[in-house]
């Protein structure tokens, strides 16, 4: 991961509102290393939430794929939305 707000571990230890105020104020994550390599990601919840949507989308477009692949029935226009919707809105129930 390359990003421009890299922290060592001892940052968040002693600085931990300050970063989480950083992450919460310009929506960028933060990486921490521990002895000089990276260890852990801070995001703020609006953008892990985003991240989990989109993966959510993806792995059903991957699915999809696999299915026109073997060769399964096709869905409608309409149908595909209605999954999509009810994938997402279980994503938003956690």
């Amino acid at each position: 991961m390359k990003s421009s707000h890299v922290y060592p571990i001892t940052d968040l230890k002693t600085r931990t509102g300050d970063l989480v105020r950083e992450v919460s104020e310009t929506g960028e994550s933060v990486l921490i290393t521990q002895n000089g390599r990276p260890k852990v990601v801070v995001m703020g919840a609006k953008q892990h939430d985003q991240m989990q949507e989109t993966l959510a989308m993806l792995k059903l477009l991957a699915q999809s794929q696999d299915s026109v692949a073997r060769g399964d029935k096709l869905l409608s226009g309409k149908e595909v939305r209605r999954r999509a919707h009810a994938v997402l809105e279980g994503f938003a129930k956690k």
